[in-house]
């Protein structure tokens, strides 16, 4: 299996952080061949940064481990003045394969942030981007990340977080943004139609939030994965020693093919990411 969702490094002041030994171990238990590193360069989320460099220092320790993603605040010098692309052309040289996590307070739509996704489209990188109440915020049915996936048709956008998975449901409530909703899912959520008009959206199952999603509604989610294989990556999204990280099991026992099992598990992160 290949984890499109760890993090190293110290991220909160009341964990531990979580060193290269901490995640290769979690991977040993997983059954994880690699994991993509997430670099956290955006301050709302999390209590400390872990930037590029060092995600790409801990990689080079372990390359058939780890592979790199960087990451860069669209926020950086003064509004539409920034261009993202010298920097990120260095992070590729240096191995990075993608981008993320992208944690900043702004709309999923923002201009900032439009600037990120058409140069990681023209670059190549997939951006693994984060949406809750806080973090890429959008409207109920996701209309501003509908538009960026028709406006950067070669941008390879993976959607990730509280909100983009409560929109597996039809009934979403606002509330639902930042929470974690339980019971019969209702057909056809926001997230299921954009899947199926949008192939350059991806969903990565990890952390509570992409969890729930799988759990709350088991027929359904067979059903969803089975549909959706070519664009559904696992993910555990791994923060600290001792983290229950149960989505390895819940994909697992999820009753889908093996052939989708096989794309969700490695084959789809090694296309999309040119392994």
């Amino acid at each position: 299996m290949i984890d499109i969702h760890m993090h190293v490094g110290r991220l909160m002041h009341d964990r531990t952080p979580a060193q290269a030994e901490d995640l290769l171990a979690k991977m040993d238990e997983l059954g994880i061949l690699q994991a993509c590193l997430m670099a956290v360069e955006n301050p709302e989320e999390l209590d400390y940064y872990v930037p590029t460099t060092q995600v790409l220092e801990i990689a080079a320790q372990y390359p058939h481990r780890f592979i790199p993603f960087c990451c860069v605040d669209p926020r950086h010098r003064y509004p539409g003045k920034f261009d993202p692309r010298p920097i990120l052309r260095e992070y590729i040289a240096q191995g990075c394969r993608g981008f993320g996590e992208l944690l900043a307070g702004l709309r999923i739509n923002s201009e900032a942030s439009q600037a990120l996704y058409a140069a990681c489209g023209e670059l190549g990188l997939p951006i693994l981007f984060h949406m809750d109440h806080r973090i890429g915020r959008d409207k109920l049915g996701l209309p501003g990340l509908e538009r960026m996936l028709k406006r950067f048709l070669k941008t390879i956008f993976i959607g990730h977080g509280p909100h983009f998975w409560a929109e597996i449901s039809a009934d979403m409530r606002p509330e639902y943004r930042g929470g974690y909703p339980k019971g019969p899912i209702v057909p056809v959520g926001a997230l299921d139609r954009l899947l199926t008009e949008y192939p350059n959206l991806y969903a990565d199952i990890s952390a509570a939030s992409g969890n729930n999603a799988l759990t709350r509604d088991p027929a359904f989610a067979r059903d969803f994965l089975q549909r959706h294989q070519d664009q559904i990556l696992f993910g555990s999204d791994f923060l600290a020693p001792g983290q229950a990280v149960p989505n390895a099991d819940t994909l697992r026992n999820s009753g889908i093919s093996a052939a989708a099992l096989e794309k969700i598990g490695h084959l789809n992160a090694e296309r999309i990411l040119k392994l």
